[in-house]
């Protein structure tokens, strides 16, 4: 790359699009590099039945509202794949791909990214690259013993591939609900749970949950104490599927086993479930390993952040992790402000 950019983003999903979107309305110079070989980010990777928590209507990114899909009140993640596609083209994004980033480097008045496709240099950065890709594993006694199969979340696609399975299910948030929910009827189904799952009322939606987060931060950033926020509402969005596995009896989560035997699981107890495969619902964690030769994680691994600037280098935004990098902004309808302040900043700190 011969010429110096104003920004270059990291990653291609909804969040990078999002800082594209603000990047593209101020005048800045920029490229966007994704490391999947097509538009639509860790959506297309997902499980076939997985459907967002909110209408389309309030699952969009800045400039243009998802359109809704026939017969469906919460779309698909199909449905966001082609939203995503389409947003991408119709602003005329400058994304390479595949291009996978390997490191980002301090070059004097720049940033160096370093990758399998060649180097960037850029006044600023903006890591937008998410979690999909560091699914997160529990240290449980005896996983590693286990003779079954094991899948996390990302591996997860159909009930189809685990039918007439003895099937485990751990995780008690919205994505081991959807997964319980989609094998409930074809597998010998366990579920377990951390504590017992909380549904959220029928009416509430991510909607809610993003204004709850909203007015988390915004109290928090005013020097306020911390609010039940999203925590208040309950943890699990009873979209269609959900609720008629719960509705029909099918979803009875039980207690956090304490280890894994080669053959299932074992609670304190003593009770024993014997399993073909243990699917792990259980998280991820913000993929940040480009940034290492930047030295900015702290002693826990976090990079510490004011808004979406990370406090160790001010060329450098994070967008779309989690509320460290603003409320809800690794939802499609929470990542468009903290990029239109990203991008904001980033114009500010320019010459």
């Amino acid at each position: 790359m011969s010429k110096d950019l104003d920004a270059v983003v990291i990653g291609g999903g909804q969040a990078g699009l999002a800082a594209g979107y603000h990047l593209r309305r101020l005048g800045l110079d920029f490229v966007i590099l994704d490391a999947q070989t097509s538009p639509g980010g860790a959506w297309q990777h997902t499980w076939d039945s997985l459907h967002l928590f909110s209408p389309a209507a309030f699952s969009s990114l800045p400039g243009r509202l998802m359109p809704p899909q026939s017969g469906q009140t919460y779309p698909d993640a199909a449905h966001v794949v082609s939203y995503l596609t389409d947003y991408e083209k119709r602003y005329e994004f400058p994304v390479v791909r595949p291009v996978r980033v390997q490191a980002v480097h301090r070059d004097g008045a720049f940033l160096r990214v370093e990758t399998d496709a060649g180097s960037w240099r850029a006044r600023t950065v903006i890591s937008a690259t998410g979690t999909w890709w560091r699914p997160f594993l529990p240290a449980v006694p005896g996983r590693t013993g286990f003779r079954g199969t094991q899948l996390h979340t990302v591996e997860y696609r159909s009930p189809a591939d685990l039918a007439g399975q003895r099937v485990i299910v751990v995780g008690g948030g919205n994505s081991g609900a959807q997964v319980a929910a989609d094998l409930a009827y074809d597998t010998d189904l366990t579920w377990a749970t951390l504590r017992e799952p909380r549904y959220l009322a029928d009416d509430i939606d991510g909607r809610a949950l993003f204004d709850a987060a909203t007015a988390r931060r915004r109290a928090l950033d005013a020097g306020g104490t911390d609010t039940a926020g999203v925590a208040s509402l309950g943890d699990i969005v009873a979209v269609p599927p959900v609720r008629e596995a719960h509705d029909a009896g099918l979803l009875k989560a039980q207690p956090m086993f304490t280890r894994i035997t080669a053959t299932g699981v074992e609670w304190a107890d003593g009770t024993r479930a014997e399993a073909d495969v243990i699917v792990w619902c259980t998280g991820f964690r913000p993929s940040l390993s480009h940034l290492a030769p930047l030295g900015l994680r702290g002693p826990r691994g976090h990079i510490p952040t004011a808004g979406t600037r990370a406090l160790g280098e001010s060329r450098l935004h994070l967008l779309g992790y989690g509320d460290w990098t603003g409320p809800a902004s690794a939802t499609l309808i929470g990542v468009g402000r903290p990029a239109r302040d990203a991008a904001r900043e980033i114009a500010q700190l320019l010459p």
